[in-house]
């Protein structure tokens, strides 16, 4: 049983044979919870009546056995847990001598004081045997002196304060008293030895404890005053630890301890020292390790003691230390000296420790290396003191400029070390008598005086001061002020401090930024201020000059002050406009009007922020009061079209012809200049203006075109006129453009077509349908006369027939922005017709409607007949006409018999053929399903004129239309949609295979191909196994890992025919499989296209755990459920058509005899394949265990249902 106790109150406890409770706090209303893992039985005994689980009383002791020798001390721990009652419990302890184990022994209470027996009661009130209390529920038994009658079991046991009884109440522990064997031994001798002898002291341990011990042995040193001191020991694990006085001397070599033989322990002291004498021992102590793995010392010895006297060597030296004056001015130089008195000094090593006010400043070790602390450092760094050592007695502390804080009294520390292995050693130390060293402070003459340029200024004038300094003999600071009103708040202007560096107060950075304030120091006690541009608002009043006299640590101020008046010029700028909104090309005007005092020279700088754009203002203009005019960079338009005038206060500005670029916001800065302003060329002051917004509006056009509707009748090759006609103009001057468009006749419901557009160079730019050589030969447009405008289209056929328009745009020339586009106007729609010929030249109309397979050949007839073919030639046209647009032509036999393909990206697939005299046939070879629309041709009749010699069309007809729709090939893709299961138990060495079965009319060559991938769902999702394109190019799914794609193998038993086997089946290859086929066809442009896809019915496959049935697996999974639900239903419709159609045979044969089994059967039989072993069922989701053995040994059996 587990039990893990805490408190917590009984309301918060809940009956279960299982808790876990928690609860710091512990007091009389509350007691111990546990968590408690055992069977029920012991659960209902510890059950209340009221259904609370109590806690359990656990009492401990100490693990035993333990085994203690004879004449020491022991102690016992006992402690209780999971009690009721009170915090501090009782304790009661027995013994169970070994003579009689089943007698117990009162020993002491801590609840009754004549608890013990008489054998114990000496013992017990002499305080050899004591009960020590540590906590309320926790104790120690203590015996002083072990005798050998104390050994036995020893029982701690604790009354009971629970509610009822339950748990242990009392533990036991066994106690062994063994003998005392331990001896250490040691001649007791007296030494005299002088110092730097060595020494060396040997020591005999021994003991024959029967039971498993270990020994330490330890030296030990009893000093003139009785203090002991441990020199060196080796615990009970062996390791050596030296006494705190001993650390350095032990690493060093120089005292060590080492064993000789099995009990003899030698100490080896190198080189001994005066601190060396006194009383030497060695102590001995015996441990041994009890039950719970601690270790506890049984036993201790120590031996007789050595008496060691060390007779010192005369190595004594003195310490002195001097100042060379013992009172001195600030700034003066103090030489510190500090001198060693020795013998031998040269071949001893001294330290020497620099102390001032009893604080260490400064150190110079053994080896000559300098320490510096605190401050020291840094003034050494700045050279203004130093250390040197001048030899082995004389040691010198230099302070080059003694200041107030160097005041007060020096000395001086000297150590002598010895020299070892890993350092040095201190031997003694002796400090110096303390030398006191007065310093005196310095004074100050300084005195400042204040000047400034002018009592009373104008605003932007330079303000200029000049302190002068006299007095000063020490490097100098100045801040410069300016008071406020009240005089009691001063802000800061400007100050420089005595290594020349300035700084700005808050309120003056801008005036710096602006170069409009200057601080110099002119010679060593001038220093001169400069503002410029002085503001009437805050820079008048008071001024003062502060300076500061600096002498290391201390300093000194003087300051003097001055007072200027700044008169305001009160200057302003107003901006007005005649009007703010103009047409284009107009011109306006702008007046700046500017007020100052003083009559000051002003200067006006126009600025302009255009509407298009968001930011700062751009200087159009500035006129500066001496008549220079300085134009801005970034609006170069207005230099050629502005004009400047300027009167008394009123300063103005013209714009001539403006156009979309003037349109913005205007603004004037007015700018005051006087004499006294900054050479930087900085005017003294300067405002600025409000804003003014001036809109340009364009006119209103005037264009205007002929919008009489027109017709044009026409035959065939001859050649066409079509007017635009410009009936009004806005302007004059203005520059026309035009641009021709093409509307195809109906059907065709198409977008205008541009035919061409003639700018405003005069450059013509062709439309994408007529841009060819070919069109551009036919069409061309002049201009006849300003307002009218002719489009010329030769040699006419029946494709030109359609509506022509024109588009005419209106442009005006702009002084600074260039062309300006004013309107733009559309011009009525002329139609072109064809007037057919009365002729006798005869076409056959009939409309065809031809559907063709891709890849096949079309022919498509045009038939004609003339009634004077021997005198007349015939010429023909074929065009195609798609749903989207007009007729294009795509063939053209001249009357010659000359064939012309127009159509180029064609020319590979039309073929002209002419079988007789009035057959013009057109045969398109490789059809494409972009092919379909309508067909047509136009045929011509032309006679030979004697009288000029050429060939005169008499006659022009249409054909009939052809409509041809090309369909794409038949593919019947048919893929095996049956669904399937495997069912296998784990561990089943045989494949699985997956077919994957389609038929296609289509069958597999050069034009066809297909691809074929395999899927598997689960209850993840659906993730692809392997694929392999029309490419034949083979790939495993993105998501397949390395070790599933070991055992996936893809093959092509036939050429319609894929099969997916999974290697050495695992639990994780469950699932739903299928594929999915996609024929694929290669096009006239030898391009791969799909043509059709299916996908295959579920092949169900089922690993079971080595642990589940068949059953259980049938009736998780609800796809593999409902095919076997389904099987028998299947099963029973094939046996009930089988049956009947043997019934109507049995009926035409007059009872013919039955056939047997061999002759024709009523069972279909089902091969069960090699790799696979299916399971079908007909069992519902109630699946009994009885059924589930028995499914599972058929399959084991290999059977199939």
């Amino acid at each position: 049983m587990f039990i893990t106790c805490a408190s917590i109150p009984r309301a918060s406890l809940f009956m279960a044979p299982e808790l876990t409770f928690k609860s710091e706090d512990k007091n009389d209303a509350q007691f111990m919870a546990c968590q408690v893992k055992r069977s029920w039985s012991t659960w209902e005994r510890g059950k209340s009546e009221a259904g609370l689980c109590f806690s359990q009383r656990v009492v401990t002791v100490q693990k035993g056995p333990l085994y203690r020798v004879r004449g020491y001390n022991i102690t016992i721990a006992c402690n209780v847990s999971g009690y009721q009652g009170p915090l501090e419990q009782n304790f009661q302890w027995y013994i169970y001598l070994p003579s009689a184990p089943n007698q117990e022994i009162q020993i002491i209470s801590t609840k009754d004081p004549s608890f013990f027996y008489a054998k114990y009661a000496q013992r017990v009130r002499s305080k050899e045997i004591y009960v020590e209390r540590l906590q309320g529920d926790s104790v120690l038994l203590h015996i002083t002196e072990l005798q050998d009658q104390d050994a036995g079991e020893y029982e701690c046991h604790t009354p009971n304060t629970d509610e009822r009884h339950f748990g242990n109440y009392s533990a036991k522990m066994h106690l062994s008293v063994i003998p005392d064997t331990l001896s250490a031994s040691m001649s007791p001798q007296t030494l005299d030895q002088m110092e730097g002898d060595p020494l060396e002291l040997t020591c005999e341990v021994s003991k024959s404890t029967a039971q498993h011990t270990h020994l330490s042995v330890g030296w030990y040193q009893i000093a003139r005053d009785g203090q002991v001191m441990e020199i060196l020991s080796l615990s009970k694990d062996f390791v050596l630890s030296p006494g705190s006085s001993y650390r350095q001397r032990f690493l060093s070599g120089d005292v060590q301890l080492g064993k000789i033989g099995d009990t003899t322990y030698k100490l080896s002291i190198s080189t001994v020292r005066p601190s060396d004498q006194g009383q030497l021992y060695c102590e001995a102590v015996e441990w041994i390790q009890d039950p719970d793995k601690t270790w506890k010392d049984i036993s201790r010895k120590q031996t007789e003691q050595t008496l060691l006297t060390v007779t010192s060597l005369e190595r004594d030296f003195h310490v002195s230390a001097a100042a060379s004056e013992s009172s001195l001015a600030e700034g003066m130089p103090l030489q510190l000296n500090c001198l060693v008195n020795s013998q031998n000094s040269k071949d001893r090593w001294f330290q020497v420790i620099w102390l001032f006010k009893g604080v260490e400043v400064a150190r110079i070790d053994p080896n000559g290396v300098l320490v510096l602390k605190n401050e020291y450092e840094e003034r050494a760094r700045l050279g203004q003191l130093q250390l040197v050592k001048k030899s082995s007695e004389m040691h010198v502390f230099n302070i080059y400029q003694v200041g107030l804080k160097d005041k007060g009294t020096y000395s001086c520390e000297v150590s002598e070390k010895e020299k070892t292995p890993t350092g040095f050693l201190t031997i003694r130390s002796k400090p110096s008598p303390g030398t006191d060293v007065n310093v005196k402070p310095i004074e100050s003459n300084l005195q400042v005086s204040v000047f400034s340029n002018a009592k009373q200024i104008w605003e932007g004038d330079t303000l200029i001061f000049r302190c002068e300094v006299s007095g000063a003999k020490y490097p100098l600071s100045v801040n410069w002020w300016h008071l406020k009103k009240s005089r009691d708040q001063a802000e800061l202007v400007a100050g420089m401090d005595r290594d020349g560096k300035l700084s700005l107060g808050p309120s003056f950075q801008e005036h710096s930024a602006q170069e409009n304030l200057r601080l110099e120091r002119v010679g060593p006690t001038t220093f001169i201020l400069a503002i410029y541009k002085i503001s009437a608002i805050s820079d008048g009043g008071p001024y003062k000059c502060e300076v500061t006299e600096w002498h290391t640590d201390r300093s000194w101020k003087q300051a003097q002050e001055t007072s200027v008046v700044v008169n305001p010029l009160n200057l302003t700028a107003v901006l007005t406009a005649r009007t703010a909104t103009i047409k284009l090309t107009q011109d306006f005007e702008l007046f700046c009007t500017v007020s100052v005092a003083d009559k000051a020279p002003v200067s006006v700088t126009w600025q302009f922020l255009p509407t298009t754009e968001k930011g700062s203002y751009q200087q159009l203009v500035k006129l500066m009061p001496d008549g220079t005019i300085k134009w801005g960079t970034t609006t170069p338009h207005f230099q050629r079209k502005t004009k400047l005038s300027k009167s008394t206060s009123s300063f103005q500005l013209v714009i001539h012809s403006a156009t979309e670029q003037d349109e913005g916001r205007y603004r004037c800065d007015a700018e005051v200049w006087r004499k006294s302003s900054p050479p930087a060329g900085l005017p003294a002051a300067a405002v600025m203006s409000n804003a003014v917004a001036i809109k340009v509006n364009p006119p209103e056009s005037k264009l205007e075109l002929d919008t009489q509707k027109k017709s044009l009748d026409i035959s065939g090759s001859t050649a066409a006129e079509i007017e635009c006609r410009v009936l009004s103009q806005t302007q004059r001057d203005s520059q026309l453009t035009v641009a021709w468009y093409f509307l195809q006749p109906p059907p065709a419901d198409a977008a205008p077509l541009q035919i061409m557009r003639t700018n405003l160079s005069n450059i013509i730019d062709y439309g994408t349908e007529f841009s060819s050589p070919r069109q551009k030969s036919r069409f061309y447009s002049e201009r006849v006369s300003n307002d009218l405008f002719r489009l010329h289209i030769l040699s006419v056929n029946h494709g030109d027939h359609g509506r022509y328009y024109c588009v005419v745009e209106e442009w005006l020339w702009l002084a600074g922005s260039g062309w300006y586009k004013f309107g733009e106007k559309e011009s009525e729609k002329t139609t072109l017709e064809f007037k057919l010929s009365e002729n006798k030249l005869h076409v056959e109309k009939t409309n065809h409607t031809i559907s063709s397979t891709e890849n096949e050949d079309v022919t498509m007839n045009c038939i004609a007949q003339s009634s004077n073919q021997q005198a007349s030639l015939l010429s023909v046209v074929w065009f195609y006409k798609s749903k989207h647009s007009g007729g294009k032509p795509l063939v053209k036999v001249h009357p010659k018999g000359m064939v012309e393909i127009v159509e180029e990206n064609m020319a590979g697939r039309l073929q002209f053929l002419r079988p007789s005299s009035g057959d013009f046939s057109l045969v398109m070879r490789n059809v494409e399903l972009g092919d379909s629309g309508v067909y047509y041709c136009q045929v011509q009749e032309w006679q030979y004129k004697n009288s000029n010699g050429a060939w005169v069309q008499q006659a022009l007809e249409l054909s009939g239309y052809t409509s041809m729709t090309a369909l794409p090939p038949d593919a019947n893709l048919q893929v095996h949609t049956r669904d399937s299961a495997v069912v296998l138990q784990e561990g089943w060495e045989e494949d699985i295979h997956l077919d994957c079965n389609f038929t296609s009319k289509l069958n597999s060559n050069s034009s066809t191909a297909f691809s074929v991938k395999w899927w598997r769902v689960t209850g993840a999702g659906r993730e692809e196994l392997v694929s392999i394109n029309h490419s034949s190019v083979f790939q495993y799914g993105p998501a397949i890992n390395s070790s599933v794609r070991t055992r996936l193998r893809f093959e092509r038993p036939g050429k319609l025919q894929y099969r997916l086997m999974l290697l050495k089946p695992e639990v994780s290859d469950s699932g739903d499989y299928y594929c999915h086929v996609e024929l694929w066809m290669l096009g006239p442009r030898r391009v791969w296209y799909k043509r059709s896809e299916r996908h295959s019915g579920n092949n169900t496959v089922l690993i079971l755990p080595s642990e589940s049935t068949v059953s259980s697996r049938i009736c998780s999974s609800p796809s593999l459920l409902h095919f076997i639900l389904s099987l028998p239903l299947i099963l029973f419709l094939i046996l009930t058509a089988a049956l009947l159609y043997l019934y109507v045979k049995f009926r035409q044969t007059n009872k013919s005899p039955i056939p047997s089994k061999e002759e024709r059967s009523l069972w279909v039989e089902m091969e069960t394949p090699e790799d696979a072993m299916a399971v079908y069922s007909s069992h519902n989701n109630e699946c009994s265990n009885n059924q589930r053995e028995e499914e599972l040994s058929k399959l084991k059996e290999g059977e199939m249902e």
